[in-house]
């Protein structure tokens, strides 16, 4: 199964604590989307990322193969389906071409909230990992 990273879930050493048999497959545009930060969490001590439809914008991201129990692994992780949703999603790769994967979207309304500093390191270190910055 595919699923579309983005947020922390970008940074390969977390995706492998997390989900040992993530497969890294390649780097993706999910269109009309934009990133925000939003929620609290305890761990990070700050908003942590989420996407909400946008028109006109882009959520650069990273497609990773799942195994059925790396899915599990990440819903629990996400804590699905109560502070996070899996959705059903289309992304683009570098040619154009649809890939289809899940990802999860925070559930309900959450207030917009500043990151840590430390949860935006994780996240740069993903960008890092993949080639994007």
């Amino acid at each position: 199964m595919h699923y579309f990273a983005y947020g922390s879930n970008l940074n390969k050493q977390q995706m492998k604590e997390r989900c040992p048999a993530a497969r890294p497959v390649s780097i993706v545009i999910l269109h009309h989307y934009k990133l925000v930060f939003g929620g609290w969490s305890r761990k990070w001590r700050g908003g942590v990322a989420t996407i909400q439809p946008f028109r006109g914008e882009r959520v650069l991201g990273a497609i990773y193969e799942l195994s059925e129990e790396d899915l599990r692994r990440l819903d629990k992780n996400q804590g699905a389906p109560d502070l996070y949703t899996r959705v059903n999603i289309g992304v683009n790769d570098d040619f154009g071409g649809l890939i289809e994967a899940v990802t999860y979207v925070r559930t309900g309304r959450a207030d917009e909230a500043a990151p840590s500093k430390e949860y935006l390191a994780v996240i740069q270190q993903g960008y890092r990992d993949w080639g994007i910055i």
